[in-house]
């Protein structure tokens, strides 16, 4: 065999098949190549009888420096890497060639091989049936996914059986908290139709982060309680040890690696809403699930039956909405209908959304928004909320705090910066509110938008009395319809003569 020496056996083993054999066939059967057959033809000395081989080539070039200089760098600095000693030999002896990088590597390879540090052992684990289920968040943000043409920061929340690799997936707009966690776990549960004996995360570390003392414990409560509802145990891998998640940890890479090769087939990164990249999403888990289809029918039946119903998978906050016609929550500010000035409001913050009570009573859902990386607040704002009092001032367009989020499309963002460009900024300011004012009225939000737009293309300014007339009649000016209702002794006449001719 290459790289081993020729064995007194196998010599002996050789000259007794080579009296029966050709010499090709007995160097096979030997285990030795035709050139070392012919070799030993010329010379039938045993191996052990021929004189020992001779040593090196040539010089070794770390024969002065390796135990002298080497060996201590290895000794104080366990974890250091061959790369840095080659250049740091290479600083300290200008005269050494560049090309002993190899040699240096493979002989402090060997060195840590015999005299160093015992490494860390993974053990690998037995799973059974509907005992174990992970969870764990992934970033996405090297897929380069746009929604609308807009880049889309988010994570993916992966749930998997450890068993059977059922997977389920659900994309989260923020990052890790116990709101994404609850929910993406119970969508999980529930689309598998049962709940495992344990659940393992990763301590939630991101979502711990930057909480204080009372927060944390009251995230952790809050979790314990999230799964003792579904009756599973919570448990939790040693923080920075990934290893210990290994039945996830390696599923998000052939998950991301599935979802960008579906990308490349579909010949674009980008959707048209949310709700498109979510069933993009949904369908590749869907595939893989049918995939291990039968072991997952096979796990099913290990599975704790879930509760009635769903836990909650929000937080709930009470705020006051300012006279600034709205409120602030986590670095964003919301606007609502001004009629709710004063009022104090219940919130629950999902994700993806947040839900706006007063009292028991439902009133909207918000979209929700996160504040900047650099510490600057975002803003969440409806113009509807808003343009009943933005008509009585509309000077206050030119200086608002959220300008840029109060147009509901970019049409309308285009023309404001056209009329400012052409126009006195009052006039301009006007002009732009009555556009808004003719959407929320008229309901034509995206039919003006268009229409903006070929304005513009064409050069020209938009003619607010002609816009107007286009979109339909001034609701001021309908006709008031007047209905008289009918006299009821008229039903009694009817049922009465009804009546009569059943008897007849």
């Amino acid at each position: 065999m290459p790289g081993r020496h020729v064995t007194d056996h196998q010599m002996r083993l050789f000259m007794k098949l080579r009296q029966e054999h050709t010499t090709e066939v007995a160097a096979a059967k030997a285990s030795i190549s035709r050139a070392t057959a012919y070799r030993i033809k010329k010379n039938p000395d045993l191996p052990s009888q021929k004189q020992k081989a001779r040593g090196r080539r040539r010089p070794d070039p770390l024969e002065h420096i390796f135990d002298a200089e080497v060996v201590p760098l290895l000794k104080a600095a366990p974890g250091i890497r061959a790369v840095a000693i080659y250049e740091e030999m290479l600083r300290r002896h200008p005269d050494l060639s560049e090309g002993i990088r190899r040699t240096l590597e493979r002989r402090i390879r060997s060195w840590r091989a015999i005299h160093g540090e015992e490494q860390e052992v993974i053990f690998r684990q037995l799973h059974e049936p509907g005992r174990l289920g992970l969870s764990d968040f992934t970033d996405m943000s090297s897929l380069g996914i746009t929604i609308a043409g807009q880049p889309l920061d988010h994570l993916l929340y992966h749930f998997r059986l450890a068993w059977s690799g059922f997977e389920h997936a659900h994309v989260i707009l923020g990052g890790e908290s116990f709101v994404a966690l609850a929910e993406g776990l119970q969508n999980a549960l529930w689309s598998l139709g049962g709940a495992p004996l344990y659940h393992r995360s990763d301590s939630l570390s991101a979502a711990f982060r930057n909480l204080s003392a009372d927060a944390k414990e009251d995230l952790t409560h809050r979790y314990e309680e999230l799964c003792a509802h579904y009756r599973m145990t919570p448990t939790r891998n040693n923080k920075g040890v990934a290893h210990e998640n290994g039945a996830i940890e390696s599923a998000h890479g052939h998950l991301k690696d599935a979802i960008r090769d579906a990308l490349l087939m579909r010949g674009s990164k980008d959707f048209d809403d949310l709700g498109a990249y979510r069933a993009f999403i949904d369908e590749i888990v869907s595939r893989h699930n049918a995939n291990h289809g039968k072991r997952i029918d096979a796990e099913r039946p290990h599975l704790q039956e879930l509760p009635d119903r769903r836990t909650s998978d929000f937080e709930e906050v009470v705020v006051n909405v300012s006279r600034t016609g709205g409120f602030t929550l986590r670095k964003v500010f919301y606007t609502v209908p001004s009629r709710l000035i004063g009022h104090r409001l219940r919130v629950r913050l999902f994700d993806d959304r947040l839900e706006v009570f007063v009292g028991g009573t439902q009133l909207m859902t918000l979209p929700r928004g996160r504040g900047h990386a650099d510490g600057r607040h975002d803003q969440v704002v409806n113009y509807r909320h808003v343009i009943h009092s933005l008509r009585k001032k509309p000077m206050a367009l030119l200086n608002l705090v959220y300008r840029d989020k109060l147009f509901p499309r970019q049409e309308y963002r285009r023309t404001f910066d056209v009329l400012m460009e052409r126009l006195p900024d009052r006039q301009a300011c006007k002009i732009t509110v009555e556009l808004l004012a003719l959407a929320h009225d008229r309901g034509c939000e995206r039919e003006l938008a268009e229409q903006l737009a070929e304005i513009l293309d064409a050069g020209d300014l938009p003619d607010i009395a002609a816009l107007r007339t286009l979109f339909g009649p001034d609701p001021a000016r309908l006709p008031t319809v007047s209905v008289q209702l009918a006299c009821l002794n008229g039903y009694e006449a009817l049922i009465g003569t009804a009546y009569t001719g059943e008897v007849a």
